[in-house]
């Protein structure tokens, strides 16, 4: 029987550890091997380097060739650290803002659970994956081989949510988190003095009414039975105070949960830019791509997750609103059946990615727990009559 309170002491141990030393997409060495030597400790089998800086530690239990993944990331993101706790970071521009440190931690500790449990039935796959952020890790493992080197039939993956008590949980079947495109759009013409707009063809004022007429698109020319958000970050200029520029870049992302939506989003995102080029006599240039792919969920293992949450948590929510915001786990679920979820970070945590943002120990029992409880439950063994 694994001592559940000393469990909880090693995983904040873990993840105070792990925040105090973020480390980047692809660049999280220190990260893996602290991973992989715990992994061993277990006596799990145990690859490094799959797909970078990725870790897979496999634990075999009985006969059955069933097997499951469950997954975890790892990076942190270029954020200057502003929580003022003990264990901030000691690297600078470098934070755990979005709680994979939390995360990492709690699937340790899911491994600890699970190499103590009699009655397992198959495989399970810990995936401890890089660079999510990017939205390139989860693909790079998969490249590595992942499937074929450490094959599973289902993938489960929770992220923390702020603002779900600790200790609730929430998933839906189908479409739960967003498709990321990324948009870059320049506008060229002929800078000048700021006294004379007349002698040149400055950029500003075209940029500041594309900015306005990309609105449009969802308001207007998606169905509003879509869900859809088109988002301009960033306009960056060649100009100064006293000078019109003369070329402007406006960057910013789109999300949508279908690919239908997502070209039509493109689409209407050219002929505008076009448009307004024309209009002011201008040059354009449109880049637009895709970071993520949207996460869904199947049905099947969304209700898996939902029965296996049920015995650790009376707070399940199995029909939860799907969020604009994007997964790399959505990679996974291309190829195998799964369910990604979410755990409460409670009611007064700061929003994800926020400077003074940090993952809430109390969670991390939760989260082990419930990676355990979905292990049994889809590697329970088989009883026949």
């Amino acid at each position: 029987m694994t001592d559940l309170a000393a469990l909880d002491r090693r995983m904040r141990a873990w993840r105070h550890d792990l925040h105090a030393h973020p480390e980047f997409g692809f660049e999280e060495q220190r990260t893996a091997r602290l991973v992989a030597e715990e992994l061993r400790a277990l006596g799990l089998e145990v690859a490094e380097g799959v797909g970078g800086t990725g870790v897979v530690g496999t634990l075999r239990r009985g006969a059955s060739n069933r097997a499951i993944a469950l997954r975890a990331d790892m990076d942190a993101l270029r954020i200057t650290e502003a929580t003022g706790a003990p264990y901030a970071s000691t690297r600078e521009g470098l934070m755990h803002a979005c709680g994979h440190d939390g995360h990492t931690a709690m699937l340790l500790g899911a491994a600890h659970l699970l190499a103590a449990q009699e009655g397992l039935e198959g495989t399970v796959q810990f995936l401890f994956q890089p660079a999510e952020e990017w939205g390139r890790g989860a693909q790079a493992m998969l490249d590595d081989g992942l499937l074929t080197r450490f094959p599973f039939d289902e993938v489960y993956g929770l992220h923390n949510t702020p603002g779900l008590p600790i200790g609730h949980f929430a998933t839906r079947a189908g479409p739960i988190m967003a498709a990321e495109d990324v948009f870059e759009i320049t506008l060229q013409g002929q800078g000048g003095h700021a006294s004379a707009p007349h002698l040149g063809a400055e950029v500003m004022v075209p940029a500041c009414q594309l900015v306005l007429a990309l609105q449009n698109i969802v308001a207007r020319r998606l169905d509003p039975a879509e869900t859809a958000v088109v988002s301009v970050t960033e306009i960056v200029t060649d100009g100064t105070r006293n000078a019109l520029p003369g070329q402007a870049r406006i960057l910013g992302d789109a999300r949508s949960f279908r690919p239908e939506v997502s070209a039509r989003i493109e689409a209407e995102m050219r002929r505008i830019a076009e448009g307004t080029a024309l209009q002011f006599g201008l040059s354009v240039d449109v880049r637009y791509g895709r970071e993520f792919v949207a996460t869904i969920n199947d049905a099947d293992a969304t209700r898996a997750f939902a029965e296996a949450a049920g015995a650790v948590s009376t707070h399940v929510a199995a029909d939860s609103a799907p969020i604009s915001a994007s997964e790399d786990f959505a990679r996974f679920l291309a190829h195998v059946p799964g369910c990604f979820a979410f755990l409460g970070n409670g009611t007064a945590s700061a929003p994800l990615h926020a400077a003074n943002y940090d993952f809430n120990d109390k969670a991390l029992l939760h989260g082990a727990q419930l990676y355990a409880a979905i292990a049994r439950a889809r590697l329970a063994p088989v009883t026949t009559r």
